[in-house]
């Protein structure tokens, strides 16, 4: 008897670097953090490996910072990005009709971000998505929920979404590892900041280029 094909009934995506391009809000976020420790940035594209994983981690990570001066780091960070960073970004071109055309196939459509939730569901709401999806699932603002595994997991419980049915969306390594833990499918996305060797070696189920390419797959 040969397996039944996957089909995905519901699909959960990425924010940052997925539905929207943040560098401008992130990075301005980075650097005001870092300039309240004496430290200055001379190129911000180095700062766009923040995009993604958790700050806590890529403060710590990529400037040494101890824990409590991490979660300071976080603090201040949040402090510039919830005044004005949080709407300095873009959609990605083609992220519009990629979910017009999955909701109309019946799909269900949700948000699972390492952003903090009470920033993600503003951004949705800001760009009009909020239509396309069943709800927006995101970090807490303490450390109790910031690894996507966590984050999945808890959209899982809250949809009481199957995760044999459902498929994530992202574009970093963090996100297909994460889908993997709870026994999720996943597709990486180049277009935003993780490349094909990261995804390839997360794991990821399919790889895309663009947005339209996702409603192309065997989904």
């Amino acid at each position: 008897m040969t397996e039944k094909a996957f089909t995905a009934e519901n699909f959960l995506f990425d924010l940052d670097g997925t539905l929207t391009e943040p560098f401008d809000g992130i990075t301005n976020a980075v650097v005001y953090a870092l300039e309240r420790f004496g430290i200055s940035v001379e190129d911000r594209r180095a700062l766009s490996v923040f995009i993604g994983p958790p700050l806590f981690e890529s403060f710590s990570a990529y400037y040494g910072l101890s824990d409590d001066d991490a979660v300071r780091a976080v603090s201040y960070y949040r402090e510039y990005y919830s005044e004005k960073g949080i709407f300095q970004n873009t959609l990605y071109d083609g992220i519009v009709p990629l979910l017009r055309t999955l909701r109309a196939r019946g799909k269900k459509l949700f948000v699972a971000t390492s952003k903090p939730e009470t920033f993600s569901v503003r951004i949705i709401e800001h760009y009009g998505l909020a239509e396309y999806f069943e709800f927006t699932a995101g970090a807490s603002l303490d450390k109790s929920r910031i690894e996507k595994a966590d984050v999945i997991e808890y959209a899982l419980r809250r949809g009481a979404i199957d995760a044999k049915k459902s498929v994530m969306i992202g574009d970093r390594k963090h996100d297909i590892l994460g889908a993997k833990t709870h026994g999720l499918k996943s597709v990486g996305v180049l277009y935003g900041y993780g490349d094909k060797a990261e995804l390839t070696a997360a794991g990821a189920d399919f790889i895309v280029e663009k947005p339209s390419d996702i409603a192309l797959l065997p989904l």
